[in-house]
């Protein structure tokens, strides 16, 4: 199973100089819950701005510019790659995440590139329109995905969550 996991604003911003541009509290529980015990492919910039490997999950990292290794982290040159390496079984010391899920975790161009190809994507509509957003989560055929409406959350910012399933 390939999934995609993000929060987005009501323009759809997912970021905002290299930052998210909201602190919900409880809205990112959703994430570690999903990705706990599971595989997390991101890019450069998401994994930089993460600032170190999530903990009881496999990280892998997207970059053409630059490596990070570790314990339960790789580096790979594309997504295609990172597919490759998780169906593979982890080859290198990371087998115990095989046959695990893949989530999709950011940023832009990851989430561009493999929409055509996630199965379920899990997303956090937050109730915000944020002003000078740079980056986006990209347009996709939500007609060829089922929708499900899930919990909504948030006191001060209110977010609701959503799970598209492809058809």
């Amino acid at each position: 199973m390939i999934g995609l996991i993000v929060a987005r604003s009501k323009n759809n911003v997912i970021g905002r100089g290299g930052q998210i541009p909201w602190r919900i509290e409880g809205e990112q529980k959703q994430f570690k819950e999903l990705t706990t015990g599971n595989i997390v492919v991101m890019g450069r910039r998401t994994f930089e701005e993460i600032g170190r490997p999530l903990p009881g999950r496999m990280t892998i990292v997207v970059s053409g510019s630059r490596k990070f290794e570790g314990e339960n982290l790789m580096t790979v040159g594309s997504l295609k790659e990172a597919l490759e390496l998780a169906k593979s079984g982890l080859s290198g010391g990371c087998e115990k995440f095989s046959g695990r899920e893949v989530f999709i975790a950011g940023g832009y161009g990851l989430y561009k590139e493999a929409l055509p190809l996630v199965d379920v994507m899990y997303i956090t509509e937050v109730d915000l329109v944020v002003e000078e957003g740079d980056t986006f989560f990209p347009d996709f055929d939500a007609g060829a995905f089922e929708l499900t409406v899930g919990e909504n959350g948030g006191e001060e910012i209110k977010y609701r969550r959503t799970i598209y399933r492809r058809k």
